[in-house]
């Protein structure tokens, strides 16, 4: 920077900011925090390597990767990231579970709607077929059974291992 303020790195590494310094175009003086902490997990020699084996394009993203990742171990020490991700993980599994359901529930309908079963007809189905199982003509209430006993709150890190 050279100028009045130092950049934020400096400051904290109480060091002569010069006109080259690879920090003060994304740790400014007012953001102190924001350098304090990627120093804290990561220490200012590794993230200062770090920016100099880049191109310069990529910097501006490498700051703001190391800077969300710091702030993710700061909460989480041992996972970081890899717990926020993995509760992301197992909050889509959910959710996909649960679209199923309701597109089977969709499909169960529209097929009820379609061919309505008069009394008649029901009466010769269970002649044909006495012994076919009510559950497995409407398999919803199983569905909606499976779908709330799946892993419903579960510890996204105590599932599967993410690289198995």
């Amino acid at each position: 920077m050279g100028g009045n303020s130092p950049c934020a790195s400096c400051k904290l590494l109480r060091r002569r900011c010069t006109k080259d310094c690879i920090f003060s175009p994304f740790f400014p003086s007012d953001d102190p925090q924001k350098f304090a902490i990627v120093h804290k997990v990561f220490g200012a020699s590794n993230v200062s390597k770090m920016l100099q084996e880049l191109p310069i394009h990529q910097r501006a993203d490498a700051v703001s990767s190391l800077v969300y990742e710091a702030n993710a171990r700061m909460r989480d020490p041992v996972y970081g990231c890899v717990g926020a991700i993995s509760y992301l993980q197992n909050q889509v599994s959910q959710l996909q579970m649960q679209l199923a359901v309701a597109q089977a529930e969709i499909l169960c309908i529209q097929m009820q709607q379609d061919q309505p079963l008069t009394h008649e007809n029901h009466q010769q189905q269970n002649m044909i077929s006495p012994h076919i199982d009510n559950s497995l003509l409407n398999p919803i209430p199983q569905l909606m059974n499976f779908a709330s006993t799946s892993n419903v709150g579960q510890d996204p890190l105590k599932r599967e291992s993410l690289w198995t």
